[in-house]
């Protein structure tokens, strides 16, 4: 076996393999360009933004959609329509990017955290129950990663409990629970298309509902609090509106734009196509390294289906009978493949309700209770054991610039052959920090 790449050996990894995300080609130059010829570049009923909400509908089987200006937004108009009051809370994962509890805090409502099965990576339904007091509101599981959540157990603790059901499914377009598409699987649900996204057009989101009052509720908040705007379009005066609207409540301008819409559109053609291959690619990943000696790749139930928004895999320096912290393991690993060329990041350092974004807020120290319109919520270090761990001990394989799901088997291969490379020397890794 040749010498590790950081102590001078030949890196495993070709550098000309991996392909950029996104990918974008004629199809979207030529959509962006039609929106530019017909001089319509928003609306709340522009066409290219309507025949994505349409497209989108059908695609995960809804009977509803609207596009908003980013994933974020969407989840807002969800806790939103949700009918939530100041104060009232949400149960989501402790192990999600912080927009989830972002969304909460918008509404002048109140995120609450439980903590993670360490198989999916997915809020612990078990750990639900302990959270729900006289103010919950909703649940809000979210899809990490691309694997949707255990729905059933949520879905059941929603309805015992009276609470509402709120997909946060920002990474997870087009992968499926019982063979239901996530966005189907609550009352509503949320979709991010940002550019790092497996459906993505730069920036935007997707709220999706199979009902009528949610979908009122969302419509209003997205557009400055109107009521829904029915009206047709008219090519001769697209910025305009014949139709009568009533400015109910407060509302955010949360509306997509056109460009946006229409490559949004081209790629959601190929979206199932992309989930193909990074299931494919990540079939590679798993077989081959599942096999060696401290490495336990990402799994996937089987009444579900996963897209691989990210590959996250485990070290665990036990199975090496290595007596060293799980965390300088993975940091060792980490720069070991980044110098055999595979694209190797981290994702996230700390649980989110150990974020100091929330404890600023809360205006107190660390482990102290946020107060909200009268609901105390205690925001603990090291409360959330199964979220702490995964952080210490995993990292993400494919970077969001170059994640697998458009990469050729080839590059996982030798993403592959960078592993065995690396773990066969686990034990005689320099430390990072020393070098």
């Amino acid at each position: 076996m040749t010498e590790l790449a950081l102590r001078g050996g030949k890196p495993a990894v070709s550098k000309n393999l991996a392909i950029r995300w996104p990918v974008l080609g004629g199809q979207e130059r030529a959509a962006a360009l039609e929106v530019l010829e017909s001089g319509v570049l928003c609306g709340s009923n522009a066409p290219q933004m309507k025949a994505l909400e349409a497209e989108f509908a059908r695609f995960v089987g809804a009977k509803h959609c609207l596009a908003a200006n980013s994933g974020t937004a969407a989840l807002h108009m969800a806790v939103a329509a949700s009918g939530m009051a100041p104060g009232e809370e949400v149960i989501t994962s402790a192990f999600t990017y912080p927009a989830s509890a972002l969304a909460i805090l918008h509404h002048n409502a109140v995120p609450v955290f439980a903590d993670i099965d360490p198989l999916t990576f997915n809020i612990d339904p078990t750990r639900i129950e302990e959270r729900i007091t006289p103010r919950t509101r909703a649940l809000m599981p979210v899809h990490i990663h691309g694997l949707p959540c255990d729905m059933d157990a949520i879905n059941a603790i929603a309805r015992r409990r009276g609470l509402v059901v709120i997909e946060d499914a920002a990474q997870a377009h087009g992968a499926t629970y019982r063979s239901r598409q996530a966005g189907v699987l609550g009352d509503m649900a949320a979709f991010s298309l940002n550019a790092t996204k497996n459906l993505p057009c730069g920036e935007g989101g997707l709220f999706v509902t199979n009902d009528e009052r949610f979908l009122g509720a969302a419509s209003a908040l997205r557009v400055l609090g109107q009521d829904r705007d029915d009206a047709p379009f008219d090519a001769e005066y697209p910025l305009d509106s014949e139709a009568e609207t009533e400015f109910a409540g407060v509302g955010w301008m949360y509306l997509t734009q056109e460009i946006p819409a229409a490559i949004a559109r081209v790629q959601l053609r190929r979206l199932n196509d992309s989930n193909r291959n990074a299931a494919a690619n990540a079939a590679v990943l798993g077989a081959r390294l599942s096999r060696l000696a401290g490495v336990v790749p990402p799994s996937c139930p089987p009444d579900r289906t996963h897209v691989y928004h990210k590959y996250r895999v485990r070290v665990d320096p036990r199975a090496l009978g290595l007596s060293i912290p799980p965390r300088r393991l993975r940091d060792r690993v980490v720069a070991a493949l980044r110098a055999e060329g595979v694209e190797a990041k981290l994702w996230l350092g700390k649980p989110v309700p150990e974020m100091p974004f929330l404890k600023a807020r809360a205006g107190y120290g660390h482990g102290c209770p946020w107060t909200c319109h009268g609901s105390e919520v205690r925001y603990a270090d090291g409360e959330y054991p199964a979220t702490s761990a995964l952080l210490d001990d995993s990292f993400v394989v494919g970077s969001q610039t170059y994640p697998i799901y458009p990469q050729p088997r080839r590059l996982m291969e030798q993403y592959a052959d960078a592993f065995e490379k690396v773990m066969a020397r686990a034990a005689d890794l320099p430390d990072p920090r020393e070098r």
